[in-house]
């Protein structure tokens, strides 16, 4: 059974806290599959400035811990407890591990707590990568890593991005490490909304909404959105983004008006330190020595 459906209910009409950049990525690939390709002219997405799934197969069967039955979602190198968080990141993949270019919050979260739990683990690592993903589910576990500090060192190794719902995540660790190439930051948040109406048309396909209750269905493709709901999405939006300033500010013990003043802007290695994004410039296995040599 096709999951293009199931994409695209993600995508659109719904807050993401997902670096703008990855958006022609998915587009581009997925538009003939989710009816879109009316969107696109010459190659070139004209419309829409969204974001992006990463396509390629990411984990599923990496080795267990020795003695162990089932999958703890994280692997122990010295002590250590290495949970990856990699690709675009969703409420709920039903995996452990990174999947098919995908995290899932309800992975890292069980991962989490497993390893805080584990007497065998002294730290935890985030090793994340990863352009950011949906705003739904993020909060609460970032929330619950920031309770979580004190309990055992958690570090945000980042290899090589960490931005938007990823940054939110990081911005909760006690450190958080940026190699040289790479960025952290995108502190914002961002909806799409597809407006099919008119290529249904030409299509000679009429599409009627039949409603009960003034705003249902509202934000449907198959309508051009109203001032009202443009309006109401955008509050939404902007509820999301206030949100997501507080948390980092909060996190990382900045102000939150510096935090706005960043504009979802995402900022190269160095930069990021200097803003206070980030602790250290750090390739990182480097940055995992360091965490090992400090126990």
């Amino acid at each position: 059974m096709t999951r293009f459906p199931f994409l695209a209910q993600r995508l659109f009409n719904t807050p993401l806290a997902i670096h703008p950049a990855k958006a022609e990525v998915v587009m581009g690939a997925l538009a003939d599959r989710l009816g879109i390709t009316s969107l696109f002219r010459g190659g070139e997405l004209v419309s829409l400035k969204p974001q992006a799934l990463e396509d390629e197969e990411i984990g599923g069967s990496l080795p267990r811990r020795r003695g162990e039955d089932r999958d703890t979602g994280y692997d122990v190198v010295s002590g250590i407890a290495v949970i990856r968080v990699t690709g675009t990141l969703v409420q709920k993949l039903g995996t452990l591990r990174p999947y098919s270019g995908m995290t899932g919050y309800d992975g890292i979260r069980i991962a989490l707590l497993g390893a805080l739990r584990d007497p065998e683990v002294q730290a935890i690592v985030l090793d994340i990568d990863s352009p950011g993903g949906e705003v739904a589910g993020c909060f609460d576990l970032v929330d619950l890593v920031y309770r979580m500090r004190g309990n055992k060192p958690m570090w945000a190794i980042l290899d090589e991005n960490a931005f938007s719902a990823a940054y939110a995540l990081a911005s909760a660790c006690d450190r958080i490490t940026v190699p040289r190439t790479g960025g952290t930051g995108s502190v914002g948040v961002i909806g799409m909304h597809v407006d099919m109406s008119q290529s249904l048309t030409k299509a000679g396909i009429t599409v009627t909404m039949i409603r009960f209750g003034e705003h249902k269905a509202e934000g449907n493709p198959y309508e051009a959105l109203s001032e009202g709901a443009l309006g109401r999405m955008q509050a939404d939006i902007d509820a999301m983004g206030d949100l997501f300033i507080e948390t980092v500010a909060r996190n990382r013990g900045l102000k939150a008006s510096m935090v706005r003043g960043t504009k979802a802007e995402t900022f190269l290695g160095r930069t990021g330190v200097d803003i206070g994004f980030a602790d250290a410039v750090q390739a990182p296995s480097a940055a995992f020595t360091e965490l090992f040599r400090s126990l």
